[in-house]
């Protein structure tokens, strides 16, 4: 088949409207957060903005555990269609479950040992109880892989809705804190009762062959082992920064740093919509054509690249005018890292495209490894980098850690060097006008 006809075939029309739902709700989801989120940003101020991002962020450096690296493997699978759906999403589910388990005693011991103020634990155990609804997401799974993602979308846009309105009515009230940490659990709760009503009303599944499959689940594990150390070198290294920004400088200064990167990583979700909703393609691909699989790669790292440059521009060039419009002088110096951490994006945007690529080869070891390389440069450069330039160093560890994870980190492994080779024609201008030929 012909690129160009590809692009024309029903199967190509098919992924990009299951793209544009993932991608207009992300954009309504953005919007929201632009207008509500800046809202309640600005109402808790630095140093309970601080520590709400805090307690959040200490969350998700174990929350990776709860998914035991299962949804890749989980849609790659239900794309294949050899494993019968109920199987797996019984099994898979289970499986997440138990992981929610292991996450929920990890935070009760790291919580005890690093903290002694009773809020700030009550607040991490009430966000951790949410993990357990996450597991509810194998239904997320399911609809991706059958490119069904419209009423992925509406479960979405339900919690959104509602999410939305009780925020508002919290910040009209003048609630504490507190309330707003019980809603992100009650978000989660909200968002897995949309899964589960769309299971029942448009699965169509046959719920009694819904069984936990031992041997299903040992082979699930022994494939996954390597993407659930990976997921926590990424939620370690996405997420340490403001852990130790917390611990070194204090809530307040958190509060400005964590301000600054919900405005930069307000942007990822558009490498995480297109290249979710485009695997299924991919495994096609690559079962169909290897030249044809090796272009749509190329030109999804040209996309991932140029798509976060022209968006990192502008921003860094306006930081503090940005800074200034949506929190006001209270946050004045999350201006400069926004100004460095915005690039990170690029990297991230290229890491998101490249994972895929690396699910579909079987290198959940290289994932891993890459990953933890990521991890411990990122924890090391923000050791000291922190206390010399504060929370501009952790931008700065940030922006260097994922150039070695996602880019560098291919020249050191010898499988890799053409997917350095196709990363690095992505950043020429030359190589994008000889491919409009």
């Amino acid at each position: 088949m012909k690129i160009n006809e590809f692009y024309k075939s029903k199967g190509f029309v098919k992924y990009l409207k299951n793209t544009s739902w993932l991608l207009s709700e992300r954009i309504l989801r953005v919007i929201v957060s632009l207008f509500i989120g800046v809202w309640v940003t600005r109402y808790l101020g630095p140093k309970n903005f601080g520590l709400f991002s805090y307690v959040q962020a200490f969350v998700m450096l174990f929350a990776s555990v709860a998914s035991l690296g299962l949804n890749n493997i989980l849609i790659r699978e239900l794309v294949k269609g050899k494993i019968k759906s109920e199987k797996l999403l019984a099994t898979s589910y289970i499986l997440k479950i138990i992981g929610a388990c292991i996450l929920f005693l990890l935070l009760l011991v790291f919580t005890f040992i690093i903290s002694d103020n009773v809020d700030e634990r009550r607040y991490i155990y009430i966000i951790g109880i949410g993990v357990f609804f996450q597991s509810f997401d194998v239904i997320d799974s399911f609809f991706q892989s059958k490119v069904r993602s419209k009423y992925i979308v509406y479960a979405n846009l339900f919690s959104l809705l509602l999410s939305s309105i009780l925020k508002i009515t919290f910040l009209l009230i003048n609630a504490p804190l507190i309330y707003f940490v019980y809603l992100v659990l009650f978000d989660s709760i909200t968002l897995a009762s949309g899964f589960v009503f769309f299971a029942f009303t448009k699965g169509k599944f046959k719920f009694n062959k819904f069984k936990f499959d031992f041997q299903l689940a040992k082979s699930m594990l022994r494939e996954s082992w390597p993407l659930v150390l990976s997921s926590v070198a990424v939620s370690f290294y996405m997420r340490i920064d403001q852990v130790m920004i917390k611990q070194m400088l204090g809530d307040f200064q958190n509060g400005e740093y964590a301000a600054a990167i919900r405005l930069s990583e307000s942007i990822y979700f558009i490498p995480l919509i297109i290249c979710s909703s485009l695997f299924p393609a991919i495994v096609n691909a690559k079962k169909n054509s290897n030249e044809l699989y090796m272009n749509r790669l190329q030109k999804l790292y040209d996309i991932m690249v140029w798509m976060a440059i022209f968006i990192a521009l502008p921003i860094s060039l306006f930081s503090e005018e940005i800074i200034l419009l949506f929190f006001k002088k209270e946050y004045i110096n999350a201006a400069d890292v926004l100004s460095i951490h915005v690039w990170t994006g690029i990297f991230v945007f290229l890491g998101i495209a490249f994972g895929k690529f690396l699910i579909v080869e079987g290198y959940t070891n290289k994932v891993l490894y890459k990953t933890i390389l990521g991890a411990t440069i990122n924890f090391t450069i923000n050791y000291f980098l922190i206390p010399i330039y504060g929370i501009k160093g952790a931008a700065i560890a940030t922006f260097i850690s994922q150039f070695t994870a996602n880019y560098l980190y291919d020249f050191f492994d010898k499988d890799l060097r053409l997917q350095l080779l196709m990363k690095t024609k992505s950043f020429l201008p030359i190589h994008l006008l000889k491919n409009k030929k």
